[in-house]
C-alpha cells in the first residue's frame, strides 16, 4: 500500500496563493486562502453560476483507482442563493480529463438538522457525471443513492471516501460505519483524477486532505 499526503490545505495554504496553484486546478471557481474556524483552508465560490452537477478543483497529478480519500470540509449556501442552495460540498474521485466524467459523493449541510425527514433523508448523495446526477438517480433509484447524516452548514466536516472495484463508501464524522454505500459504481473499476467538489450556490472550505493508495 502506498500512501500519499497531499498538503494542499495545510503546507500549501500557508504559501499564499501562488503555493496553492502549484496543486489545484479550479475549474469555475474562485479560490483563496482563508483561515476559518481554526483551521489553515482553501476557501471556493462559483466564478460562475449554473452546473448542475457541481464545479471541481483538481488535484494536479493525482490518480486514483482504489484507496481512500481523507479530508475534512465545509459548506454553506453563498449569500444571495437561492432557496434550493444547500451548502453542496464534496469530493470527486476516477476523474477524467478535466471533468468530463467522474464519480462523487457530496453533502447537502442544511439538510442534516431540518424539520423535514424528507429532507433529511437526502444529505448525503452519490452522483456518476454526466449521465447521473442526483434527479435522475432520485427518480429512477429512489433512496438508494442518498442517505441521512448529521450536518450543519458551514461546520467542519470529517469525511472519509473509500473506493475498491465497482465499490464505494462515504464516511462521515469519523464513524466506523459508513452514511453511504453504492456497489455499483456507474464507471465500474476505472482510474482517474480526484478533485474538490462544490455544488451550486456554495461557500465551501477544504482542510487536511489526504490520499492513500492501495
Amino acid at each position: 500500500m502506498r500512501v500519499l499526503l497531499t498538503l494542499l490545505m495545510t503546507t500549501a495554504a500557508a504559501c499564499g496563493q501562488v503555493g496553492i496553484s502549484e496543486y489545484l486546478q479550479p475549474l469555475g471557481l474562485k479560490m483563496e486562502v482563508a483561515a476559518y474556524k481554526g483551521r489553515k483552508a482553501t476557501k471556493f465560490t462559483e466564478l460562475q453560476s449554473g452546473q448542475v452537477d457541481g464545479h471541481l478543483c483538481l488535484l494536479k497529478g493525482e490518480t486514483l483507482r482504489d484507496g481512500a480519500i481523507d479530508l475534512w470540509l465545509a459548506g454553506e449556501p453563498a449569500p444571495g442563493a437561492g432557496a434550493g442552495a444547500r451548502g453542496f460540498v464534496g469530493v470527486a474521485f476516477r476523474v477524467k480529463g478535466t471533468g468530463e466524467k467522474y464519480e462523487a459523493f457530496y453533502l447537502r449541510p442544511t439538510n442534516g438538522r431540518a424539520q423535514d425527514q424528507v429532507r433529511r433523508n437526502h444529505s448525503a448523495q452519490y452522483i456518476s457525471h454526466p449521465g447521473y446526477h442526483w434527479e435522475r438517480l432520485r427518480r429512477q433509484f429512489p433512496e438508494k443513492y442518498e442517505s441521512y447524516v448529521d450536518l450543519q452548514p458551514g461546520e467542519w466536516t470529517q469525511v472519509r471516501v473509500v473506493v475498491k472495484g465497482k465499490s464505494a463508501q462515504l464516511f462521515v464524522h469519523g464513524a466506523a460505519q459508513p452514511a453511504l454505500i453504492v456497489n455499483d459504481l456507474f464507471m465500474g473499476e476505472e482510474s482517474g483524477g480526484v478533485a474538490l467538489w462544490v455544488g451550486p450556490g456554495t461557500v465551501a472550505h477544504f482542510a487536511d486532505f489526504k490520499v492513500t493508495k492501495q
